[in-house]
């Protein structure tokens, strides 16, 4: 083969590559896509999907759970990427013959077995690698505790503990870094990644330690002050030892490349005093 014929066969396989035209169904997907430097092949994707900036600019197809399937199909997608909520949804482009990968990302390592999959897909692999290292030493440079203490992570802030309240339960990632901090969960159930209590059964797992997951940007009218000083009412072990705190960091919901941030920052606030 002459060095003309090489130049056109690199010039068809870049093309080829670049004409990957991507739906994204969660905004951790998206998030993913644009960290292994594949953004530029997202033509649409879900709501939230807020990181980075450019991903403001995209159209969107619908929720992350309740995807528009016209919509999708309106930006004639080479391929659709869900998460396994998405089953449904994906299950129905099948039937447009359109090519769908299902992603699971709930535990740390479910977050990098997707993103080396992803690399592969989209002949990213050394990208994909990289993002992986970042998290695998994050990982590797947790300070433990000495003495392990029971943790309850609780999404979303509100000053009316009487209405329900979601934690963080086993199976999932934040479970992996409270692990990894040398501490326990306070709340024990394989079964269920996310449940829902109430305040009664919060005072009842009596944690050692209880950290609040705020985001101002979707709970921006919360008095944080006044739902902090009624989380301090109940009677806990964490009310008792002053170790109640609310992080608000835009990354913290996302199983993305950027668990390697939120691992960095829950495990400076496990961190003995």
């Amino acid at each position: 083969m002459n060095i003309k014929s090489i130049l056109l066969l690199l010039v068809y396989v870049f093309t080829a590559l670049g004409s990957e035209k991507i739906v994204s169904l969660s905004p951790s997907i998206t998030e993913i896509l644009y960290g292994l430097d594949t953004g530029d092949m997202i033509v649409a994707t879900s709501s939230y999907s807020l990181y980075p900036k450019a991903a403001q600019n995209l159209p969107v197809v619908g929720g992350y759970t309740d995807p528009n399937i016209e919509k999708i199909l309106t930006h004639r997608p080479t391929l659709v990427i869900g998460e396994t909520f998405n089953t449904k949804t994906l299950q129905r482009l099948e039937h447009f013959h359109i090519k769908t990968l299902m992603l699971q990302l709930k535990t740390i390592k479910d977050i990098k077995h997707a993103i080396s999959l992803l690399g592969q897909t989209l002949n990213k692999t050394q990208k994909a690698n990289k993002l992986i290292t970042n998290i695998t030493d994050a990982i590797k440079n947790i300070h433990k505790n000495s003495k392990a203490h029971s943790v309850l992570i609780v999404y979303g802030l509100h000053e009316d503990l009487r209405s329900r309240i979601y934690v963080a339960g086993e199976n999932i990632f934040f479970n992996d870094i409270i692990k990894l901090s040398g501490n326990t969960n306070a709340y024990h159930n394989s079964l269920i990644s996310q449940p829902v209590l109430s305040y009664e059964n919060i005072i009842a797992l009596n944690p050692e330690q209880i950290i609040i997951l705020h985001s101002h940007a979707t709970e921006p009218n919360v008095d944080a002050k006044k739902a902090l000083h009624n989380w301090y009412l109940l009677p806990t072990k964490a009310a008792k030892n002053k170790r109640i705190s609310i992080v608000d960091e835009d990354y913290l919901h996302i199983p993305s490349q950027r668990v390697a941030l939120s691992i960095k920052r829950l495990a400076k606030e496990m961190q003995d005093d």
